[in-house]
């Protein structure tokens, strides 16, 4: 790769990336247990428009149409997710073959049609009879989820050669038990701290069942979403702030896989409040285990302020950029910040490899009279991205894929069906597909090996 050429280097991964409870539907079909997101989704309230992820993009049944639109892309990779209520409908015991074989018939196809399997075993669908004894909160959740990981990798790890544990931590920890807009919907700060600790360990005992399940070049990593955090302004206070944001956001995860630790300062706030991550001995030497890869799911960069609470403490406050553009999502569109992100993770963490394994925008779009989206917004937030992508490996940045987020329109968890980040567009009543211009230049970007004007 040269700089002027505009080229990622050789062998340089072009995917989608896709979860399972945002596009399969099917979800009582074939002995699918419910899940936690099932049981949410069907919560009045919890959802906009009250949609729910019953029948999603129907993928679970029409996979064999998707994969033809992936080849159509000209993808050489597809990241997706395996539901683990498809696995064990009950979190553990009986293992329903049925599930299995789903996704055993997927990666086949795939492999046939020249597309590399990227295998994420947790994005959020933890079964329901799991949570009702706790969920990620009770320890015991750790050791399902060896249990799963090891039905999985012992039926598809001669296949399989990328693996992801986890999807987010922070967003199924912090969204699903703090904030309450996730599933389960809890909203307190030591069970988030018991979840948050307990998925990073349960990432640590599923990395060796894969490898020992898998060929001598089986990859496995964890995806964090992580965003470059600015202050506001230069003011102590300000800068204050956009340390405790990085501290609780992006080294909260880094440093216990990365540094076998977590970051001292933000465990000292956390245990002021009353909280602390259930660590028991051996925890973190688990948690820490070498990966041959981080996942980097990022859409934004993170912009505060500092600002007292009434009861004195600190404070974090995000802030709107006057004249700045924002997505669908009301998300700031601040492309170096990818680079920034990815070129401080070289620096501080050193990974072996990064992969992009999410990174999109929503945009309100309109399937025209003629069969058409037309989404420049789109097509410039992914080429002004991967410039910015482009620019980190020009900088050293072991940045070895990327993975547009999305494939499909699906169901964006509490936003339901109200936002669409497909590169390819579902018409929900129909289930028709529709190619994005988006979707067209993210074609050509693959051809080029590169971004396109």
């Amino acid at each position: 790769m040269s700089e002027q050429d505009g080229r990622m280097p050789d062998g340089f991964v072009w995917g989608a990336a896709t979860a399972s409870y945002q596009i399969e539907g099917a979800v009582t079909e074939d002995g699918r247990g419910e899940s936690i997101w099932d049981r949410f989704s069907h919560t009045p309230g919890k959802i906009v428009n009250g949609d729910t992820g019953d029948v999603a993009a129907d993928h679970y049944h029409r996979t064999t149409a998707d994969i033809a639109l992936m080849q159509k892309l000209g993808l050489g990779a597809y990241r997706f997710s395996i539901a683990w209520p498809r696995i064990l409908p009950e979190g553990a015991g009986a293992v329903n073959e049925r599930g299995l074989d789903f996704y055993d018939c997927l990666i086949d196809d795939l492999l046939a049609a020249g597309i590399t399997p990227f295998v994420t075993l947790y994005h959020w669908d933890l079964p329901q009879a799991l949570q009702d004894s706790g969920g990620w909160a009770n320890r015991d959740t750790v050791a399902a989820f060896r249990a799963y990981t090891e039905v999985v990798a012992r039926r598809l790890g001669d296949r399989v050669r990328h693996w992801i544990t986890h999807n987010e931590p922070w967003v199924a920890a912090f969204l699903g038990n703090l904030q309450g807009i996730h599933a389960p919907g809890l909203t307190d700060l030591p069970t988030t701290l018991a979840v948050a600790h307990h998925l990073l360990l349960s990432h640590g005992e599923a990395v060796p069942v894969l490898r020992a399940h898998g060929g001598p070049d089986t990859q496995v990593g964890i995806t964090l979403n992580l965003n470059h955090v600015d202050a506001a302004s230069e003011s102590e206070v300000d800068r204050a702030a956009a340390q405790r944001m990085d501290q609780r956001l992006n080294r909260w995860f880094l440093d216990p896989v990365f540094r076998g630790q977590y970051p001292a300062e933000a465990l000292a706030d956390f245990a002021a409040l009353g909280a602390k991550p259930p660590i028991q001995e051996g925890d973190l030497v688990k948690i820490s285990v070498p990966i041959d890869f981080l996942g980097v799911n990022n859409y934004f960069r993170s912009l505060v302020q500092g600002g007292p609470k009434s009861d004195g403490a600190d404070d974090i406050h995000s802030v709107k950029v006057e004249g700045a553009h924002y997505t669908a999502m009301g998300w700031e569109v601040y492309p170096d910040g990818l680079r920034k992100l990815l070129t401080r993770l070289h620096r501080d963490y050193q990974p072996r490899a990064l992969y992009i394994t999410e990174n999109g925008a929503a945009y309100d779009d309109v399937l025209t009279a003629e069969g058409a989206v037309h989404d420049p917004e789109r097509i410039a937030y992914l080429r002004d991205h991967l410039l910015a992508a482009r620019q980190a490996i020009v900088e050293g940045a072991p940045l070895r894929g990327y993975f547009v987020w999305s494939l499909l329109d699906n169901f964006e968890w509490a936003q339901g069906y109200a936002k669409r980040f497909g590169v390819i567009y579902v018409d929900y009543p129909t289930q028709r597909r529709v190619i994005k211009d988006s979707g067209h230049y993210y074609a050509g970007v693959i051809r080029a090996n590169g971004p396109v004007d």
